[in-house]
């Protein structure tokens, strides 16, 4: 099978590579950026190909490149982009509406995608709601709106193009150890190193925060029942177990916690995301607060998925992974070194795109 994957060398996608690298029928094609190096892994699993997938040549070169494919896995997002990038609806929306008319015009006969709980409109907190709830979104977060407009071109795709099976994941958090040095870039202000996290480094959580987190082996596990079985169709929630509260967030990652309101640390993060201090823009915390819990239960009788990571050891993998500044050999995974995450802050300027 020839294979196509979009954002291949991301968080999600060096997971799918490492698990589907051993499968001798599977001939995988890379579409990312600025492609890793081919000599290593997993990266060597796959043929590499640099594409912008929102830039105005990009349709000639995933023409060419899904030309023949038996399956396209669309991962490429820009989740927390540099100010120096473009913004992000030029790889979110222009760059999916891109891969979506590539894999039409070629008749590609399996598209596979990755949306979130994000697209979800908010739900009461005791309630794990299944794939049928409304995919509004939360208009005050850029994120949220941009996988509310991707579930729409999804369902409008699927509508339209019945020579194409189309399947995508609604995942929670998605972490790993070699996520670590991505995430340290996008959390901790460049002063702060990543070492003292779960040692002394406290916590600031607010009290009522609950959230669900899932190794991205287990995503691609996930993507991988879908590569190998186009009768599945439709959304499928992802979610590594049932929602961890304030304090089990705090045992797993090993730090220690200290309750602060989310009013008041949005307020921090706000000024210290202005002024340069800090990447992290408000509005993920509210993402984090507002944000539905899902059941999986149709992943696990459609696909026969459920986790093979407990939260808390996904947690504690990430944990150690931030502490160690740990990455691969991808652009997108590459821990920054203090100087040079130093060098990106310019005082009085935000470094990251506005998530409002």
């Amino acid at each position: 099978m020839k294979i196509v994957v979009t954002g291949a060398s991301g968080n999600v996608g060096t997971a799918l590579l490492r698990r589907l690298r051993m499968q001798p029928n599977y001939r995988l094609t890379g579409i990312v950026r600025r492609p890793p190096p081919s000599t290593s892994d997993p990266y060597r699993a796959a043929r590499w190909r640099a594409c912008d997938v929102g830039a105005p040549e990009a349709p000639s070169i995933l023409a060419e490149e899904v030309a023949g494919a038996d399956a396209v896995v669309h991962l490429a997002w820009a989740i927390n982009a540099p100010d120096r990038d473009p913004d992000p609806s030029r790889t979110n929306a222009t760059g999916t509406r891109h891969v979506l008319d590539a894999v039409a015009k070629a008749d590609v006969p399996r598209l596979v995608c990755m949306s979130s709980v994000a697209a979800y409109a908010p739900a009461p907190r005791s309630t794990l709601v299944g794939e049928s709830w409304d995919c509004t979104g939360i208009d005050s977060i850029a994120y949220s709106r941009g996988k509310r407009l991707l579930e729409r071109s999804l369902s409008a795709f699927a509508r339209t193009r019945r020579g194409t099976s189309l399947a995508w994941l609604r995942p929670c958090g998605i972490v790993q150890h070699d996520a670590g040095g991505e995430f340290a870039r996008w959390l901790l202000p460049a002063l702060i190193p990543g070492a003292p996290l779960g040692n002394i480094l406290p916590l600031p959580l607010w009290s009522h925060l609950r959230m669900q987190v899932v190794h991205a082996d287990d995503v691609a596990r996930a993507l991988e029942v879908l590569l190998s079985d186009d009768r599945a169709e439709g959304p499928f929630n992802i979610a590594g177990g049932p929602p961890m509260e304030a304090r089990d967030l705090a045992r797993a990652i090993g730090g220690p916690r200290i309750p602060a309101p989310r009013s008041l640390l949005s307020l921090a993060s706000s000024l210290a995301w202005r002024t340069g201090l800090a990447p992290l823009h408000p509005r993920w915390l509210e993402l984090a607060d507002r944000a539905a819990l899902v059941s999986t239960d149709r992943a696990a009788v459609e696909l026969g998925w459920s986790p093979a990571h407990t939260q808390a050891s996904t947690l504690a993998e990430f944990a150690a992974g931030i502490r160690v500044g740990a990455g691969t050999a991808s652009d997108a995974l590459a821990p920054s070194s203090l100087r040079a995450r130093l060098g990106e802050v310019r005082f009085g300027h935000p470094t990251y795109h506005s998530q409002t």
